[in-house]
């Protein structure tokens, strides 16, 4: 195929469908009971700190407890239990819970909305990621992308 036709092509015909109906699925925040916002609007709230409305959306959503949530965000469960009281988390617990629910979506998603099964892999040693869970990676950013990574080599049935 020459340049001059790819150059003719659209985006659309060189991305399968499916990824194009997947992308349109995939929204920020899904599990935290977000709605579906523009970017900048998603860093404002993440700036000014999710409510805590957010915390327990996320919680009922994916079957965590509370101390699992505080060790994921590194806090001890009584700092987790202040911002309760005060009404939401400062804006690096946010981001992190944000990281986790784009984690716990994608999980989500890979096993077809089963919640028992997303929460189970996140929570259990992978062999793609080096006998480590999920859960674990992605506590930094860089440690995300592996897992999200690691997601999409599953889906696409590609063996981790």
């Amino acid at each position: 195929m020459s340049m001059a036709t790819i150059a003719r092509k659209t985006v659309a015909q060189f991305v399968p469908s499916s990824s194009i109906a997947k992308a349109a699925r995939i929204q920020p925040g899904r599990s935290l009971g977000l709605k579906r916002m523009e970017l900048p609007t998603l860093l404002k709230v993440i700036t000014s700190g999710l409510r805590w409305s957010a915390v327990e959306s996320f919680l009922q959503e994916s079957g965590f407890t509370q101390l699992q949530l505080a060790q994921y965000l590194g806090i001890p469960v009584r700092t987790l239990a202040r911002r309760k009281e005060a009404g939401g988390l400062d804006e690096n617990e946010s981001e992190r819970l944000l990281r986790l629910s784009e984690i716990y979506d994608a999980a989500l998603d890979l096993f077809a909305g089963d919640k028992a099964d997303a929460r189970e892999w996140l929570l259990s040693p992978v062999r793609g990621l080096n006998n480590s869970r999920p859960i674990d990676y992605a506590r930094t950013d860089y440690g995300a992308r592996e897992v999200r990574n690691l997601i999409g080599r599953l889906e696409h049935g590609v063996f981790s």
